[in-house]
């Protein structure tokens, strides 16, 4: 076990820089969907900000990342870059996979992101095999899976954990739980803790307050770090909650109004930037500079993705084969 101290102040302004971020984005993202401006089937993190923010910081910047469709805050927290990113999003050239892969399927491997998913659960499988090819080469690398509650209760979940932790593979399985698999609410299709499914493969299990800095970096930072030293798996299970439905469009009735209103009250973001403010980390002006620099960085991203051409119609037959194939 490593001791129980948190991130330094220069690790909390990094989070608090990563999470901004992604909630800036999220905000530009479903302006622009209810403007017309941008046509996709989005899957809003606002709320989750703080798991993926405080793991990055954790991360190296050569070590791997899985995610999944709701992925926007693994992938900026990560470092895809916001202009790749967004330009993504709207189909465009300039976009992370050239405008093929959409928003559910963004990959970007110089920041480390191999393969977002629209698959529920497959993700497990893929960073086991990153893991185990990083254990073969000794390159030190330790992939992080992201998936949700939900996943926690397909097929593909126990067999990963039971091969990476027979192998002592350098993975992390991160189950962003935000209380509902869709609309399903947790207590209806999940039998008892997340974190303790992890005693029968003969892992640690790890149950945090994902919207809690200090916790969510110091169960990332042991996670890791017990990855990259050889000791094999941990499954984290991270609780949060999402403020928005299961995609853009759905109006989230299911969510009942109290456990909704209890949510917001304990908004992780506001509840980071007061901490800032009130322990001398950073005062009111230097928070308000970091805001305004991350809303530029967002809104030059939008224009950067806007003013990026179309595809060409031929990249459609490229990155298809191995072997690019010739066509008369």
């Amino acid at each position: 076990m490593l001791n129980n101290i948190g991130p330094t102040n220069a690790e909390l302004i990094d989070i608090f820089r990563k999470a901004t971020l992604i909630m800036r984005a999220d905000e530009h993202i479903r302006g622009l969907l209810r403007s017309g401006a941008l046509r996709a089937n989005y899957y809003s993190p606002r709320g989750q900000e703080i798991i993926s923010a405080a793991t990055a910081v954790n991360l190296r910047s050569d070590d791997y990342a899985v995610t999944i469709y709701r992925g926007l805050h693994d992938h900026l927290a990560k470092g895809v870059p916001i202009k790749a990113l967004m330009a993504e999003y709207f189909g465009r050239a300039d976009g992370s996979c050239k405008g093929k892969g959409g928003c559910m399927h963004i990959t970007h491997p110089a920041a480390g992101v191999m393969v977002t998913t629209g698959i529920v659960g497959s993700g497990m499988p893929i960073a086991n095999g990153l893991a185990l090819a990083s254990q073969v080469r000794g390159d030190g690398r330790v992939t992080v899976t992201n998936f949700g509650d939900g996943a926690s209760n397909i097929g593909a979940f126990g067999e990963s954990l039971n091969m990476a932790s027979l192998w002592k593979l350098p993975v992390v399985f991160l189950c962003q739980n935000n209380m509902f698999a869709e609309h399903t609410a947790l207590a209806l299709g999940t039998a008892g803790e997340i974190a303790r499914r992890a005693d029968g493969y003969g892992m640690p299990g790890v149950l945090v307050n994902g919207n809690d800095p200090n916790a969510m970096f110091i169960a990332a930072r042991e996670a890791i770090e017990r990855a990259r030293s050889g000791e094999g798996p941990t499954l984290i299970e991270a609780r949060t909650f999402r403020f928005h439905g299961h995609n853009y469009g759905d109006p989230g009735a299911y969510i009942p109004k109290d456990v909704y209103e209890q949510a917001a009250a304990a908004d992780p973001m506001p509840r980071l930037r007061r901490r800032l403010i009130d322990d001398g980390v950073l005062d009111e002006a230097s928070v308000v500079k970091i805001e305004e620099e991350i809303e530029a960085e967002v809104v030059g991203a939008v224009a950067f993705a806007q003013a990026s051409p179309p595809p060409d119609p031929n990249e459609v037959l490229i990155d298809v084969y191995a072997k690019q194939m010739e066509y008369a």
